[in-house]
């Protein structure tokens, strides 16, 4: 017979039934009374709410670095030098230009900034606090000295407190003294915030809140800090890259316009243009709007990012390690049946011990489960006079009650547990070993009930066992299926016994064999070899999931995702490349997990998955873009400033340039991409080389027109800077159709809003050169004639994109992965 083990410690053949939510009931005497609303808001009033407020910049101070950026500045230099040389006007274009790309930086800052703060909320803790003599949810951050509180297993403990009933209680306080092992408390003891509860249940009065907590304390003596992706250092590493080239090319052309006898204050005005247009000095801003949009997109989609670096590992996540309760299955749990197992003993004597020993409120699928059946079958549960609540260790409850006249123990849990309490004949523990396992083969997960005479948990009497059901999710498989095709496999980590595993697996699809605990402690190395051919992991502890997941992590081909509810799920969450915390976890294991689900279901984590892609998509697009545009404008400005002694473009016009390159690729936040089948990854060989193939033509693009313009149009200089203006700001924003996706560009258009902002900033354009604003005017004839050479050049560059991709041998992309529908 092979018994059901507990996924986790809280519960042997309950996969995902959380005994550290279990509470005694509220009709058990408290000795305390809590605070009045009305005291509790004068307090509030004198020490402010229970937050630790992190340091703000005001509306001043974020203009100030806007003003002082080493872009600003180089605008502030450039209008400087024009003024200085009697260009009033240029000055005056430059310092309007100037004050909007201040207001652009700012504006970014903010929406960036308000993004995080929304998703801030959404993570707030919520506390079970005793006012005017009832129990209450209020945000941690309502919290006043005096208050009286309610601590389960898994709990942040949200201020400094003082245990006022504390039963079989441990506290992990790692956050605050650095000791990994929970410490034992008792009523009387003190806690810390920061630190949660890892066994036991307890009330508490709070004693200090905010930054007169011990930790709050320490937080303001230190300035916290941010790990940067590999993502963003790349392209902070583009930044390095274009303006060491922007540098240099502007020392050469110096150096030639110096020989050529032009003014100073001209070669000084035009280089610090010519480095406005080629340093990507906004890059990082627009980096962080598009990471920004896309956490805001995940946050409506259920999916809370609270390390932002994680986005890039949740792009590159292959395996995926999965609970089956709440994300494979639907985590509605019902009794099927109920079989007695002593002789002599009714149902409803049963249904009446099984309720006694079940906690209330409800407030995990066992308590609803029991509480369901018994309110179908119209049972009343016997008077509690003490409980002891489950824990990792003892993995039952139990309660005990008065009946006839007689103390009796009643304990409710783990079959293999209580089992082990019981005292049995022969005949009735094979009805009850045949019971177990018969439940496992038809994949029912058991509960079973024992009753002790003398109210001692030994030598009970066995009651009963209950089958229960959890049906799996409607879209499991498929989601399952799509996340195969899209390059990540999914094993299915579960503390249900083989039979049952072996069962949900062959249900959902999941190829491979089940490895159990026992071959997972004795035989490690065979099933690393195994691994691949694995569809789940049965039997399951604590330990063995973290095991499991640096098993995955040592073998070098996986990036690893990991799924957690309970506070024992918290160090294999934090090992995993990607700890996700499921819409039901603790408040401990939120605190730790990288991104935290706020709905139910293995969908949305693969929702998370495509969006993470997503970005990481429009974040490789942009670089891609940012580098060709830079490489054309830098080396074609180059090339004909050593041919002819001049530059192509006046400062101002350099400066428009930029700016108007600035609207399309603040769009690119909102683009739209196709969803790669594999995991993403920088390639910055790729990217540098297709850049360079944009990059050269439209250099080559450049080079034909000014011939053009000159031996066949004969136009004068004026008229051919124009010419440049335009061409350079209509191809270039043409170029975003074609970089943005390695299909043909015609198959694959981009978003509604980069589609707006690339036409009306060419409009723009356009109209500037029609006019005369900034420019020389220019007939119609010659704008017709740079928009169709404009289009005949977007045309080449595709051509060379799918030549360099025959080249290389480049896989047809996907089509984008459909959006999955929501209710």
């Amino acid at each position: 017979m092979r018994a059901l083990q507990s996924r986790g410690p809280f519960n042997e053949g309950l996969d995902g039934i959380q005994w550290e939510h279990m509470r005694p009931e509220h009709d058990m005497p408290i000795p305390l009374k809590g605070l009045t609303e009305a005291k509790a808001k004068e307090l509030l009033a004198q020490y402010g709410p229970n937050t630790i407020e992190e340091k703000k910049r005001s509306l001043f101070s974020r203009l100030w670095k806007s003003v002082a950026s080493v872009m600003s500045l180089m605008f502030v230099a450039a209008g400087g030098l024009s003024l200085w040389a009697g260009e009033g006007s240029d000055a005056a274009i430059i310092g309007v230009l100037f004050l909007t790309n201040v207001g652009v930086g700012v504006w970014h800052e903010a929406k960036a900034d308000n993004a995080l703060e929304k998703l801030k909320e959404k993570l707030a803790v919520v506390v079970k606090t005793l006012r005017d003599g009832s129990w209450k949810d209020l945000p941690s951050a309502a919290l006043v000295p005096g208050d009286v509180i309610e601590l389960t297993t898994g709990s942040l403990i949200p201020a400094d407190i003082s245990f006022a009933d504390a039963r079989n209680v441990s506290v992990n306080e790692a956050v605050v003294t650095g000791e990994s092992l929970p410490k034992e408390k008792k009523t009387g003891d003190k806690g810390y915030s920061g630190s949660f509860v890892s066994t036991g249940f307890a009330h508490a009065t709070v004693e200090a809140t905010g930054t007169r907590t011990y930790f709050g304390t320490t937080m303001t003596m230190v300035e916290g800090g941010r790990r940067r992706s590999q993502l963003e250092k790349d392209i902070i590493s583009i930044s390095r890259f274009l303006s060491i080239v922007s540098l240099a090319i502007m020392a050469v052309l110096t150096a030639v316009l110096l020989g050529a006898h032009e003014p100073l204050l001209k070669i000084a005005t035009l280089d610090v243009s010519m480095l406005i247009a080629g340093i990507p000095v906004a890059l990082p801003t627009v980096m962080t709007l598009i990471i920004s949009v896309g956490i805001m997109e995940l946050a409506k989609r259920a999916v809370i990012v609270r390390r932002l670096s994680s986005l890039e590992d949740l792009a590159d996540v292959n395996l995926l390690l999965s609970d089956k309760t709440g994300t494979l299955s639907e985590n509605v749990i019902k009794v099927a049946k109920m079989e007695a197992v002593a002789p002599g003993v009714s149902a409803e004597r049963v249904w009446s011990l099984a309720l006694a020993a079940a906690p209330r409120p409800n407030s995990n699928p066992l308590d609803i489960a029991i509480e369901s059946k018994a309110r179908e079958l119209k049972i009343a549960a016997l008077p509690v006079e003490d409980f002891i609540p489950g824990d990792s260790e003892r993995k039952r409850t139990t309660a005990f009650v008065t009946e006839g006249g007689v103390r009796r123990a009643v304990s409710l849990g783990a079959p293999q547990t209580i089992r082990a309490l019981a005292s049995m004949d022969a005949p009735t523990a094979e009805r009850y070993d045949a019971l177990v396992a018969g439940a496992a083969k038809e994949g029912f997960r058991v509960l079973a009930l024992a009753a002790s005479p003398d109210g001692e948990e030994k030598g009970m009497r066995m009651l009963a066992v209950f089958f229960l059901a959890d049906a799996i999710r409607a879209d499991a498989r498929e989601t399952i299926d799509f996340m195969n095709e899209y390059g990540i496999k999914v094993k299915m980590v579960t503390g249900d016994g083989r039979d049952v595993a072996a069962h949900v697996a062959a249900e959902l699809g999941l190829p491979g064999r089940i490895v159990e605990r026992v071959e997972l402690e004795g035989r490690p190395s065979e099933v690393k070899e195994a691994f691949p051919g694995v569809a789940g992991f049965a039997e399951v502890m604590p330990k063995d999931k973290y095991d499991v997941v640096m098993m995955a992590r040592d073998m070098g081909r996986y990036t690893v995702a990991v799924t957690g509810d309970g506070v024992n799920d918290v160090p294999p969450v934090k090992a995993a490349d990607v700890g996700i915390a499921v819409s039901n976890a603790v408040d401990a294991l939120k605190g730790s997990a990288d991104i935290v689900l706020t709905e139910p279901g293995i969908s949305v984590i693969k929702d998370a998955i495509v969006e993470a892609r997503k970005i990481f998509a429009r974040l490789y697009n942009y670089s891609l873009y940012r580098i060709s545009e830079s490489f054309r404008l830098i080396v074609t400005i180059a090339v004909i400033g050593v041919i002819f002694g001049t530059y192509p473009l006046t400062p101002v016009q350099i400066i428009l340039i930029a700016l108007l390159n600035d609207i399309p690729i603040i769009s690119l936040a909102f683009d739209r991409v196709a969803v790669s089948k594999a995991p993403s990854a920088v390639d910055a060989k790729r990217r540098f080389a297709l850049s360079t193939v944009f990059g050269l033509t439209g250099i080559a693009n450049s080079m034909i027109l000014l011939w053009v313009a000159i031996a066949v149009f004969h136009e004068p200089w004026a008229v051919i800077q124009t010419l440049f203006f335009l061409k350079l700001t209509v191809s270039g924003h043409m170029l975003v159709y074609v970089a943005h996706t390695e299909r043909p560009w015609v198959r694959f258009l981009p978003s509604k809003q980069v589609i707006i902002a690339t036409i009306l900033t060419q409009l723009v354009a356009t109209a500037m050169s029609f006019y005369g604003f900034f420019t020389a005017p220019i007939s119609w004839r010659l704008i017709f004639f740079v928009w169709i050479w404009s289009f005949f050049w977007m045309q080449i560059a595709e051509l060379s994109k799918q030549w360099y991709h025959r080249l290389t041998d480049r896989p047809s992309p996907p089509a984008p992965a459909p959006a999955p529908a929501r209710a």
